[in-house]
């Protein structure tokens, strides 16, 4: 069954006896979320630092141009996340190098990348996770923002 659905009785006595009921966002985040563990903002610092994970900020121009940057952190356009990521990929980045690879997915306030490393786990990217709060945890923990 998609993670998208549930099986519902409809009531009628016709067929199966249940549709599928489409899933709300909160409810699809709760169950994606469930899947792997999140990184607060200084962990994600320190693990980048340390250079155990790599930063990939998916925001979209006006929103880094409006709050400013994460040194290091490498930007890739949400549209474009999975051919760029994919180390099986022809259109991979070069630092797309393994399945192994952490990558910590930062949004602007940590809704949309919940659902990016999803997509990333589909890959095969089993080490993805994303910032807890997005840009606007970090930049409120105080971390370099440029």
């Amino acid at each position: 069954m998609s993670t998208t659905h549930k099986r519902v009785s409809d009531g009628s006595s016709g067929g199966s006896g249940s549709v599928q009921r489409p899933v709300g966002i909160d409810e699809l985040l709760e169950r994606v979320r469930a899947g792997y563990g999140r990184i607060e903002p200084q962990d994600a610092y320190k693990a980048a630092r340390a250079g155990d994970a790599l930063l990939v900020d998916i925001r979209y121009a006006a929103l880094r141009e409006r709050d400013g940057l994460i040194p290091g952190a490498l930007v890739v356009e949400r549209n474009e996340l999975e051919w760029r990521l994919d180390p099986q990929g022809s259109h991979r980045l070069p630092e797309a190098t393994s399945h192994a690879l952490r990558i910590v997915v930062i949004c602007n306030e940590g809704y949309a990348s919940s659902l990016a490393v999803q997509s990333l786990h589909q890959l095969g990217l089993h080490r993805a996770t994303d910032l807890v709060g997005g840009f606007q945890a970090w930049r409120a923990a105080g971390l370099p923002v440029v």
